[in-house]
């Protein structure tokens, strides 16, 4: 972990397969970022798997889903944490291997990160109703993390482009999961709807998204790209991935980046990972 006058640095990525990740690329970006937490997600392995890909350095929380091989969420860092939790929202509700919360010692401050994966969706079917119970839970869960402590991040594949700039064919999306109005409202309430004159300082539950805070009114920069088709080299992608932190902790931003990859093959998943750097 950094000293006192070091920024913390955290990053988010979601790996579509870790194996996969590795095999790809994955350790020479982790080898040169000199990242202090690492938030994982759509694992697709075990936690023995993570322990050999990522080596003795890292201290490793991993929730797995109730399927083997799908979603999967774990923080990595460089130090133990002092507490975690990986249930979210209600007993029946099966939030395995998308939502766990760690609190990290940082000098005299405690850190509270959440490495969390939301559900894809599907328009009109019961998969987007498990998605929209998700992002209510989590709704709920916002206010109670700043309550537990007021320096807090949510990291991850929150599947969803809040606004026109997080697309670039968004009038192409408007009708599927990811750019539905319903799942756009979600964001209004946790960040402000764009036109509200505290949007991403201070309205709805006052949380900050961190990357459009940083990259101001701007298309992207994105985070996801399709495999197929020349999405990449067109840039025609999604910004899914997201650092949401609570005010406090979002005041202490210094350096906000995506680590966009040079050239198609060189990418070691679909998304790309999302580094802050937090002067706590």
């Amino acid at each position: 972990m950094p000293s006192s006058s070091t920024p913390l640095r955290i990053a988010t990525i979601n790996v579509n397969g870790i194996r996969a990740a590795f095999r790809k690329g994955m350790a020479s970006w982790l080898d040169t970022r000199d990242v202090d937490i690492l938030a994982i997600q759509e694992v697709r392995a075990s936690t023995e798997d993570l322990e050999q890909l990522l080596g003795d350095e890292w201290d490793i929380l991993h929730d797995a889903a109730s399927a083997k091989g799908r979603a999967g969420v774990a923080l990595a860092s460089r130090r133990k944490a002092s507490i975690h939790r990986v249930t979210l929202g209600e007993e029946d509700f099966d939030s395995a291997g998308r939502w766990l919360e760690a609190d990290y010692e940082i000098g005299d401050k405690v850190v509270t990160v959440v490495s969390t994966y939301v559900h894809s969706g599907e328009a009109g079917t019961p998969k987007q109703a498990e998605k929209f119970r998700f992002l209510d839970a989590m709704e709920r869960r916002l206010p109670e993390l700043v309550q537990h402590n007021p320096l807090a991040v949510v990291l991850g594949d929150l599947n969803v482009g809040h606004r026109t700039l997080d697309i670039r064919n968004w009038r192409g999306n408007v009708k599927r999961a990811g750019f539905l109005p319903e799942e756009r409202a979600y964001f209004d309430r946790i960040v402000g709807a764009e036109d509200h004159p505290e949007y991403n300082r201070g309205a709805g539950l006052g949380w900050v998204d961190v990357g459009r805070r940083a990259a101001g009114e701007v298309d992207g920069p994105y985070t996801w790209w399709s495999w197929r088709g020349k999405a990449f080299d067109n840039d025609t992608g999604w910004r899914l991935d997201y650092h949401l932190a609570s005010p406090s902790l979002a005041a202490t931003v210094v350096d906000y980046r995506v680590d966009r990859a040079a050239a198609y093959d060189e990418r070691w998943s679909d998304h790309t990972p999302v580094v802050a750097d937090y002067a706590v």
